[in-house]
């Protein structure tokens, strides 16, 4: 079956438009989990662009790690530390898992925006 020229115009302008609103959301998402990493209290062990924890530096981890997980790190991370074979001093504490979803979500968008 053929595309039409308006058909395929229409295809288009909707993919450009999910694409444009999904961005923002993403920024706003990050934003929002800056706030939650400051209001956690993260900086006391973590650092983001030399602010903060100097032992436990966060810069670069949104390549290295996925969003799933960042998130296992928040909320497991005495397996994740096993996992990894971690020997990292304190070790990060089991605190972060009962965190509200929306928090968690922001928070994982914006350490996973640390590229």
């Amino acid at each position: 079956m053929m595309m039409t020229t308006a058909r395929i115009l229409l295809v288009t302008c909707t993919v450009a438009a999910t694409v444009a609103i999904s961005r923002p959301a993403a920024a706003q998402d990050a934003a929002k989990g800056a706030a939650v990493y400051t209001a956690q209290k993260c900086q006391i062990c973590h650092s983001v662009a030399g602010k903060g924890g100097k032992a436990n530096p966060l810069d670069g981890v949104g390549a290295k790690l996925s969003a799933d997980e960042i998130r296992q790190w928040i909320t497991h991370p005495t397996e994740m530390t096993a996992k990894a074979k971690s020997t990292k001093k304190p070790p990060m504490p089991n605190k972060y898992a009962g965190l509200p979803a929306a928090d968690l979500d922001a928070l994982v968008a914006y350490v996973s925006s640390l590229k």
